[in-house]
């Protein structure tokens, strides 16, 4: 057990040296960091929210549109339906998860509901499973019913890409770090350490960045539309242009934002105005050259969450797949925009529930706070192994303490881990569970030297026989952690994260490093006899 081969030894230095190497850029200031060579390591520990200062928001994923806007959905694909199929019909409307409709003719009922089925999902898309739509006749009246089940489905579907669409967005904006999580089955909590600026990222966050290309209805003045007299599948929708506070549009889309390859900000070379320059991806350049080629001459609408930005008319095909969009833009609000398209449209609304700013002086403050009690604890600690166990263990426990700290603020470094304070707590208790092996080790020392042993043999039995007592006290108090990290969320994960990692760090080194410092002093002195 006193035996170090030359290669372990050489192991251990290493690890310890790039642990080292790793904690290091943590005491350096910014400049020392950027003057570092580029094979060394410069992260450092990320600091969570209560630390740095940021912003915390608690946002509500409003799912009722998505029923809403299903509906309406499959109100135009009813009307498109049997208008191809030149079937007449009345009193075509959507409520609640049904929408309804009347064939004038009862004649063609047979015609109409095979027109039906064909333009709506009425078919379940996987064996076993309700359709999306149920259809039911009565006479030549349809009624098209959308499913709990299928409702259910888009509902969460709807939360998963709202939390993925946040992550891209937060992302784009060079924000380090940020947690996004689900909460409850309609909630999502955002918290990004460091942000200064909570509106702008609130802004960015919760517009839906609904981008569609729509057809102008021209067939009826906009002064008729909004005195109530507005076409069927057309509708009457505000605009930015001030000489047209209104514009008319056909509710049928011609080109989405989910077609879209990029998007962004630039400079008109004409006239110098902040614009967002965008391109769509193959299957939206057709689709795009082909409805321009169909209306040249006539008007189409850019809207942006349900707002004309503008409306130009289409002077002759557009088939290269990109376009622009001006308006009265500053260049930041530029970038915002083409941040929102690259990152793709919400499919639900987002509200904030709850929005918090904790100042970085208050971070700073904890940072002071926990790193006092680290110190003080650590202290504590290093006095009471000296004195309870003397210049030889006391020292070796000592030595083996600072390494596990300098190991532990490595891993945190090197992986990137962002540190709470609750997680500074973690590494406080990390402290305690560290020096607990030694006085495990030592006390079993102290029985074997009392029983009458030689002083190797206790020392190796005090290390062999305790190993897995520690081994098994160590392992329940993972899978603690692992509970805690997978059940937990935020301050608790990072609780969970410095914990766990200090359970390794721990048992290496009152395993090793303290064995290896107790066996290098055996080796250089040789003692008859132990004393504590």
């Amino acid at each position: 057990m006193l035996y170090f081969g030359r290669w372990k030894l050489i192991s251990i230095a290493l690890l310890c040296l790039l642990g080292l190497l790793f904690a290091l850029p943590n005491v350096l200031p910014e400049s020392a960091r950027q003057a570092l060579p580029k094979f060394m390591p410069s992260k450092t520990v990320n600091l969570g929210l209560d630390l740095q200062g940021g912003s915390y928001l608690l946002l509500e994923v409003d799912v009722d549109s998505i029923r809403a806007e299903r509906i309406t959905a499959m109100v135009e694909e009813t009307r498109v339906a049997l208008r191809k199929a030149r079937i007449g019909y009345q009193n075509l409307q959507g409520q609640g998860q049904t929408v309804e409709v009347t064939i004038k003719d009862p004649s063609q009922t047979e015609a109409a509901e095979a027109a039906i089925r064909e333009a709506l999902p009425t078919t379940a898309p996987i064996a076993g499973q309700a359709p999306e739509v149920s259809v039911r006749r009565e006479d030549n009246r349809f009624g098209l019913f959308l499913n709990d089940a299928a409702l259910e489905t888009a509902k969460r579907q709807a939360v998963e890409q709202s939390i993925e669409i946040v992550r891209r967005r937060i992302d784009a904006l060079g924000t380090r770090e940020p947690t996004i999580q689900r909460q409850g089955t309609d909630r999502i909590i955002v918290q990004v350490p460091g942000e200064s600026d909570p509106e702008r990222l609130k802004d960015v966050i919760g517009k839906t960045a609904k981008l569609t290309f729509q057809m102008v209805d021209e067939s009826v003045a906009v002064t008729d539309a909004m005195a109530g007299r507005v076409p069927p599948g057309s509708v009457l929708l505000p605009s930015e242009e001030p000489a047209e506070p209104h514009v008319l549009v056909r509710r049928r889309a011609l080109v989405g934002g989910d077609m879209l390859a990029d998007a962004q900000a630039t400079f008109a070379q004409d006239t110098g105005e902040a614009v967002v320059n965008f391109r769509f991806d193959n299957k939206g350049a057709r689709r795009f050259a082909d409805a321009t080629t169909k209306n040249v001459g006539k008007r189409f609408a850019i809207i942006l969450d349900g707002k004309v930005i503008s409306a130009p008319v289409i002077r002759e095909p557009i088939t290269g797949g990109s376009g622009q969009i001006s308006g009265n833009f500053t260049i930041e609000s530029a970038n915002d925009l083409a941040v929102l398209l690259r990152a793709g449209a919400l499919p639900a609304p987002l509200t904030v529930e709850e929005q918090r700013t904790v100042g970085a002086e208050l971070g700073a403050d904890a940072v002071r706070g926990g790193m006092v009690a680290a110190v003080i604890g650590m202290i504590a600690v290093l006095a009471f192994m000296l004195i309870s166990y003397g210049p030889l263990f006391g020292v070796a426990a000592n030595l083996s303490l600072v390494v596990n700290m300098i190991l532990l603020t490595g891993l945190l470094s090197m992986l990137q881990a962002t540190l709470t304070l609750p997680g500074i707590a973690g590494i406080i208790l990390t402290v305690g569970l560290a020096v607990d092996a030694n006085v495990l080790v030592f006390e079993r020392i102290r029985e074997e030297l009392r029983k009458g042993s030689s002083p190797v043999a206790s020392i190796e039995t005090g290390y062999k026989r305790t190993w897995w007592t520690i081994f098994d006290a160590n392992i329940t108090t993972l899978i603690a952690t692992l509970i805690l990290f997978n059940l937990g969320s935020g301050p608790v994960r990072g609780f969970a994260v410095t914990l766990s990692l200090g359970i390794f760090t721990s048992v290496f080194t009152a395993f090793v490093m303290s064995r290896l410092f107790i066996a290098l002093w055996w080796r250089r002195t040789r003692p008859k006899s132990l004393s504590f």
